[in-house]
């Protein structure tokens, strides 16, 4: 069996990625909006980097007034995309754009006199006091990116927090993935239980149907199971119910038979019809012999290349003889040779049961048609016609089960056990064709067969 995986492995793929991602998401938003602090051993670097800066917008602002620290300004959110502002020591905005995001540093530098550190949105901001020339100080805030380290920093909050939404988060999608993948499996081990106990009309939930991977696969496969199973057992139990019904008449008139005959009174007689129910019972045991054989496939059956235009040949004229008692003519029509790839015993058994039971119900004085041709489908298609009454419709599938009759009556009166037609349906089956009946104009019953043709090469 060919084993495809696309169904399972993408979506167990997509999850893998989609987990990978959503973390890394959870991740950056706690590093962004979470608590951090800056090491003390970073300080001084991060001071001397700012206060290097502050000191060249202090001397623009001391050269040529706001506007020049403002351009420097500027030029240096320009230039390393980060943010910058010069205050008085009052907090008062000198020069630099949306100084608002450095106002809580502000008055903590400005009573402190040394430097302020933050971590937002994953910088470091930096508040230093900058002395001026006239004996005024300033206050310089800036962004800086001082690293990962001094980003995440060591606080033990900040890291165990991360941990905890990674974990978190990761632990939900992988959650959510085992429900999606083993709600089916636990629903279709339900349905086997349910099974198992002999609730035969169980079937898997038709959301697991509907699915595209191999799940939902495995709930069609399941559903065809039970289907089958259902039906085998469902023609287990009406078979043993036939079977019952089938042997009480036979034995019914033993019975009788072995009464008179321990009484002396009726001769041969008794003895002539214990022998015709002996030979009846014997031929219904045979065929249900072969039938379960058929159905369980116990031996397997060896396939030859069969000229069945030779097969069915001899069978019509076997069969001819019986025909002439009801003054019934037996026609065919089929190429010189026409080769199916079979077992010629069985196939032989299979077409010689349904132009028998052709000959025995089509009207007298009329005809039974038998037609062989190849079609173009590489198949053998073999249709056997009579001329008489026909089937209702509702009773056309059924007439291939076992011991069922369309008019009961009158099927006993010809002998028939209702297993020839099931015989034959099995064949047909085993060999991997198809076989079915309608009824045909001017009334009458067709049978039709088709089976896969034998290759050219096997065939000679």
């Amino acid at each position: 069996m060919k084993l495809t995986m696309p169904g399972l492995f993408l979506k167990i793929f997509f999850w893998f990625w989609a987990t990978a991602i959503v973390t890394g998401i959870a991740l950056v938003a706690t590093f962004i909006f979470g608590p951090g602090r800056v090491p003390s051993r970073l300080h001084s670097t991060l001071t001397d980097t700012a206060r290097s800066s502050g000191m060249i917008a202090l001397a623009e602002l001391e050269r040529g007034g706001a506007p020049a620290a403002s351009s420097y300004i500027e030029s240096f959110e320009r230039d390393t995309q980060l943010r910058a502002c010069l205050f008085d020591v009052n907090g008062n905005a000198i020069a630099g754009k949306d100084c608002t995001t450095f106002t809580d540093m502000l008055s903590r530098v400005a009573s402190s006199r040394s430097p302020e550190f933050a971590v937002k949105y994953g910088l470091v901001r930096v508040a230093v006091i900058l002395p001026g020339s006239g004996g005024h100080d300033y206050i310089f805030a800036t962004e800086l990116p001082a690293g990962p380290r001094a980003a995440f920093g060591m606080d033990k909050l900040a890291v165990a927090l991360r941990f905890a939404v990674a974990l978190a988060v990761s632990g939900f999608i992988c959650y959510l993935l085992t429900l999606y993948l083993t709600g089916p499996i636990l629903r279709l081990r339900q349905a086997a239980q349910h099974l198992a106990q002999g609730k035969l009309s169980t079937r898997a939930a038709p959301s697991i149907e509907r699915r595209g991977d191999e799940l939902g696969a495995l709930g069609r496969d399941f559903n065809t199971m039970a289907v089958r199973i259902e039906e085998l057992i469902s023609r287990q139990r009406q078979l043993i119910f036939d079977i019952s019904h089938e042997l009480r008449s036979p034995l019914a008139r033993l019975n009788v038979a072995l009464d008179l005959a321990r009484e002396e009174k009726a001769g041969k007689l008794p003895f002539d019809h214990m022998e015709s129910d002996l030979v009846r019972l014997n031929e219904m045991i045979g065929r249900l012999l072969t039938i379960a054989r058929l159905d369980t496939a116990a031996i397997p059956v060896e396939l030859t290349s069969v000229n069945l235009t030779e097969l069915v040949s001899q069978i019509v004229d076997d069969a001819g003889f019986e025909a002439q008692k009801r003054n019934v003519a037996v026609n065919m029509a089929a190429p010189e040779h026409c080769y199916a790839r079979g077992n010629a015993q069985l196939l032989y058994s299979a077409i010689e049961n349904i132009v028998r039971n052709a000959i025995r119900y089509t009207d007298a004085e009329t005809s039974v048609d038998v037609s062989l041709k190849l079609n173009d489908q590489s198949e053998v298609l073999l249709v056997i016609r009579d001329h008489g009454k026909g089937v209702h419709g509702s009773d056309l599938e059924r007439i291939f089960q076992p011991f069922y009759r369309v008019a009961e009556a009158r099927d006993r009166e010809s002998g028939g056990a209702g297993l020839g037609l099931a015989i034959s349906d099995r064949v047909v089956r085993i060999h991997g064709g198809t076989i079915h009946a309608e009824n045909a104009e001017p009334p009458g019953l067709k049978v039709i067969i088709k089976i896969p043709a034998a290759e050219l090469a096997s065939a000679h």
